[in-house]
């Protein structure tokens, strides 16, 4: 399911698995490297997992075509809440400093995650990263 409104967008999605193991996935590198990027796309995540560290996203496409998010991490609250800024490297991607908090909420057996992407410029950049994240979710979801 997803939601817009004005700058910002909210999914959220039911994976079947404990909050702790989607947190892991969404934190641990080698994790985020089947499926924090788009459908046929590969992506290499760095990560330093603290308040203020960083982490990368090098997302390639089919062609080659590299795209980089990085960002800061902001509230690290394992394995409930995840908050960090995404900003594209690229200039021709560029839409400003924007903030993702991700909650991971208990649902027995499940998890439901639910993101929340927000100060986005105009609703072009804000659809653009809606198709992104699903696509995202959908290969989260693939894991379990």
């Amino acid at each position: 399911m997803s939601t817009e409104t004005g700058t910002s967008l909210r999914i959220s999605r039911i994976i079947k698995a404990a909050p702790e193991t989607v947190f892991l996935a969404w934190t641990e590198p080698d994790q985020m490297g089947q499926w924090s990027a788009p459908e046929g796309m590969s992506v290499v995540a760095e990560v330093d997992l603290e308040v203020g560290g960083g982490y990368r996203l090098r997302m390639t496409s089919p062609e080659g075509q590299e795209y980089n998010a990085v960002g800061t991490y902001r509230e690290i609250d394992r394995p409930k809440r995840l908050v960090y800024t995404w900003a594209w490297e690229e200039k021709e991607n560029d839409v400003g400093e924007t903030v993702v908090t991700v909650e991971f909420n208990a649902m027995g057996d499940s998890t439901e995650v639910v993101v929340t992407h927000e100060l986005f410029p105009d609703a072009k950049a804000r659809d653009d990263h809606e198709q992104g994240w699903t696509s995202c979710i959908n290969r989260l979801e693939k894991l379990f």
